[in-house]
């Protein structure tokens, strides 16, 4: 693993959301490759939104290593989600894309039939998909946006799960992507961070609901890290800067979060659910 990843980048801004990867600079590192294979995920059949970049993309290669096939659900960022794609084949994987809205029930009910059909099971789900817009004050929140970026974070993950829940059975899981601001918040990140709690309490009570079921639920909760919806949320001069307050005084890389969604797919993690995996860089929080 690279240690030496960047502190610092390139002032940069992009004007659309949730961004797009092969924009930024630098990249984000995705991938390592000193990284050991034990067929962990042999077999098993993965959905990850958010798939295409970021850490979404990072999982999913992750993923198809450890031997799992891999449905990528995204919004409309193609060019991400093919070199995703090639990846997962570069190595021998198979990757179905899907491209439309996670906030359309509709749309999630007819992924959850694809990927159904493309692969006759469905054993892990990753709700990964997000959105978030700066606000310095809340009354600049309009109802417009607070009612997107609950579509894509809170009913998103519900539209999918609900659906996804039909096919799951016995040793399979489901890992939402929470936040940090969901248990320390952010000043200008109000309706994001609201979000981002609201996953959290799913996690925590679709596991109790689930549990005699023998399907597990936990979370990720990762602190700052290099993707694209940064460079589409702050501006250039927060983007220079960003994860530079971390006690690590640098943001992650997705690469460095890949395998806590690996651990928490696999057998390891049996024993595991309604928990939230803290890779935050030493921020303490009260989980």
């Amino acid at each position: 693993m690279n240690n030496n990843f960047p502190k610092n980048f390139q002032p940069q801004h992009q004007n659309v959301q949730p961004g797009i990867e092969e924009n930024m600079n630098p990249k984000p590192i995705f991938k390592n490759s000193n990284y050991v294979l034990s067929g962990k995920l042999k077999d098993k059949v993965a959905i990850i939104t958010g798939g295409d970049s970021g850490i979404g993309r990072a999982v999913a290669i992750a993923y198809a290593k450890e031997g799992a096939k891999v449905a990528i659900i995204y919004l409309n960022e193609h060019q991400d989600a093919e070199i995703t794609k090639k990846e997962i084949e570069s190595i021998g994987g198979e990757c179905l894309l899907i491209s439309g809205d996670i906030g359309n029930e509709e749309f999630c009910i007819s992924s959850i039939n694809t990927v159904r059909n493309k692969f006759n099971k469905i054993n892990i789900v990753v709700n990964n998909s997000a959105e978030q817009h700066v606000c310095n004050n809340l009354t600049d929140i309009t109802t417009e946006q607070f009612e997107k970026t609950f579509k894509t974070n809170v009913f998103g993950a519900f539209f999918i799960t609900k659906e996804a829940l039909k096919y799951l059975t016995q040793g399979d899981c489901i890992i939402n992507t929470t936040s940090i601001t969901a248990y320390r918040g952010n000043e200008t990140l109000i309706d994001y961070s609201m979000t981002k709690g609201a996953l959290t309490s799913f996690t925590r009570s679709l596991a109790l609901n689930l549990v005699t079921k023998g399907i597990r639920v936990n979370s990720v909760a990762p602190g700052p890290v290099w993707t694209p919806l940064i460079s589409a949320s702050f501006d250039a001069t927060q983007v220079s800067t960003f994860g530079q307050d971390n006690p690590m005084k640098r943001a992650a890389q997705p690469v460095e979060l890949a395998e806590a969604y690996v651990f928490l797919a696999s057998d390891g993690a049996a024993f595991i659910t309604g928990e939230t995996i803290h890779v935050n860089g030493g921020e303490i929080v009260n989980s």
